[in-house]
């Protein structure tokens, strides 16, 4: 499957810091610690509707992530997937009246094209569930014969307690366990299973669904197996950064990582769990289940500058709960157009000390709202100077809008 068009990332003077990184599983800040190589896998959409603002403040947060690692001095192996056959789509497709396959392939250029609006950095590979089908048939083969599958009516389930890990990604109690896998996608009541958790690895094939035929029979892959076998195959183990929105925190991670350990014999699956928050709108969580969604493309379509977009999701930390207002949009474009003021000034204050500045607070668990003060701060200097004060250096806005544009990905 083909990403988007990488945008251009102008080189900057110096090298970036370490990067630490709240992991969801130790609630720690933990240095990332890459070698030469930083391994990331965030999860992708499932492609049933148009892009919304709590899905690209998570890729606009791992785009963070991928800009301070380059920055540091390593090459970033990023891999993302598009859940391109799942309950939700064909549930979808059926009440439209569409194809399934046209539905899932008109949403993934949609995100595509917002993604590039918003110059988020395009994953190295970019993988679709159904493209990955054989893959995931090879690990579900794996977890069978490591005497982790059992049948229940043509479908096959992992036993989540064959890894003696499981619940350590997310530390839930288990009624909480059993409840949230019941609210996002899970059968925790269906007769015949082991253990309430047990996920599906491979659904046997329904009236009316898309199947496949492959040694396990006739059917399509579950969700969690999909991340797992595509991050394996293309990653491998102990991957630097497993991120995600919160949601994904339990079941989609834990059973991933559970997964992951019984198919390899290896642990862990990944050294940090990183998780951005979520995005709400009119006081409730923003899904497409609620309908309360303020769509990127429908943004952009009205005239809003991308860059708006991004410097409003720029200005919440990436692990808080926010809500989208309004006011939000209002005070982002009224800092973009400060900015770029500022930008094309004669001259500023020196440079130097803002780049480190943002070097230092994305270091910090890509503490995006303190780097754009900094930015802030010295915008207004060139305000309230004209960028004519005698110890003015006429490259510090060129450094500025590059350090911008290279670290935030915002384009001045």
């Amino acid at each position: 499957m083909q990403s988007w068009r990488a945008p251009s990332v102008p080189a900057l003077p110096g090298r970036g810091l370490p990067v630490s990184m709240h992991d969801t599983a130790t609630g720690e800040l933990r240095a990332t610690a890459p070698g030469p190589t930083a391994r990331l896998y965030v999860c992708g959409i499932t492609p049933y509707d148009a892009t919304h603002m709590g899905h690209a403040a998570t890729y606009v947060a791992f785009d963070l992530l991928v800009r301070a690692w380059r920055d540091a001095g390593h090459d970033v192996h990023y891999v993302q997937n598009v859940t391109d056959v799942d309950d939700p789509l064909l549930v979808r497709a059926a009440e439209t009246g569409q194809d399934w396959q046209a539905v899932a392939d008109r949403e993934t250029e949609l995100f595509r094209a917002d993604m590039a609006a918003l110059r988020v950095l395009p994953p190295r590979d970019y993988i679709g569930a159904v493209e990955a089908i054989p893959l995931i048939v090879q690990y579900v083969e794996r977890l069978r014969a490591a005497g982790a599958v059992y049948d229940v009516d043509g479908d096959l389930y992992f036993a989540v307690r064959s890894d003696p890990r499981f619940g350590a990604v997310s530390g839930l109690p288990e009624a909480d366990m059993v409840a949230l896998f019941g609210e996002r996608g899970g059968d925790p009541q269906r007769t015949g299973k082991k253990d309430p958790l047990d996920c599906v690895l491979w659904q046997a094939e329904r009236p009316g669904e898309p199947a496949w035929t492959t040694p396990l029979g006739r059917g399509r892959p579950g969700w969690h197996i999909e991340c797992t076998a595509i991050a394996l195959s293309y990653l491998g183990m102990t991957i630097d950064v497993q991120g995600g929105g919160s949601d994904l925190v339990f079941p989609h991670h834990e059973m991933g990582a559970s997964e992951a350990h019984v198919a390899t014999g290896e642990w862990p699956y990944a050294r940090t769990y990183v998780h951005a928050g979520m995005v709400g709108y009119q006081g409730e969580k923003m899904s497409k289940s609620k309908g309360n969604l303020v769509f990127v493309s429908a943004l952009r379509d009205g005239g809003t500058d991308p860059m708006a977009l991004r410097l409003a999701l720029l200005g919440n930390h990436y692990r808080t709960d926010w809500e989208w207002t309004d006011a939000e949009l209002g005070e982002a474009e009224q800092r973009l157009t400060r900015w770029r003021a500022a930008c094309v000034a004669p001259a500023g204050p020196p440079a130097a000390p803002v780049l480190a500045d943002i070097r230092r607070h994305l270091a910090d668990d890509l503490d995006a709202p303190r780097a754009l003060a900094a930015v802030d701060a010295w915008a207004e200097r060139v305000r309230l100077t004209g960028g004519s004060a005698g110890h003015d250096d006429p490259a510090a806005p060129a450094l500025v809008r590059d350090a911008v544009d290279a670290l935030l990905g915002v384009r001045l």
